[in-house]
């Protein structure tokens, strides 16, 4: 079993999805800097500062104007304005990722292989055989 184990763990599959795991999770940390740092303040800046993280629906509880009010008084809520912020940074990091990731398989691209011309026709083949055959007769 342990021989089994060993052969299954060494395997370059699994070393390959360790390391991908890694470099993804380094990866994961540089694109999140990326939005936090760099994207989203000048979203907010363009946005006036709009926040929806502060935007709810208490469904047992007294009404209160904040989310942090709501949960000292242990309301019930519904935080809906959290899950536009989750939404819309997962859509700035998909952006910022497709953008990277566009721009890293321009940087790798394979050059296009040179073009070969065409076969030349029938006809053309024929004729040409024909002009050799005519030189190499004496």
């Amino acid at each position: 079993m342990l021989k089994d184990f060993k052969q299954f763990a060494l395997r370059g599959n699994v070393i390959d999805l360790a390391i991908g795991v890694i470099v993804g999770a380094a990866f994961t940390s540089i694109v999140n800097s990326l939005v936090k740092d760099i994207i989203t303040p000048p979203l907010g800046l363009i946005t006036g500062g709009l926040d929806f993280s502060n935007l709810f629906l208490v469904l047992k509880g007294p009404q209160t104007t904040t989310l942090a009010d709501a949960a000292k008084a242990g309301a019930v809520t519904i935080n809906y304005g959290i899950f536009l912020n989750n939404v819309i940074s997962f859509l700035i990091v998909a952006f910022v990722l497709f953008l990277v990731i566009r721009s890293v398989n321009r940087l790798f691209a394979n050059p296009p292989a040179p073009a070969v011309p065409p076969a030349p026709p029938e006809d053309v083949v024929l004729l040409r055989e024909i002009r050799d055959l005519l030189k190499a007769k004496p």
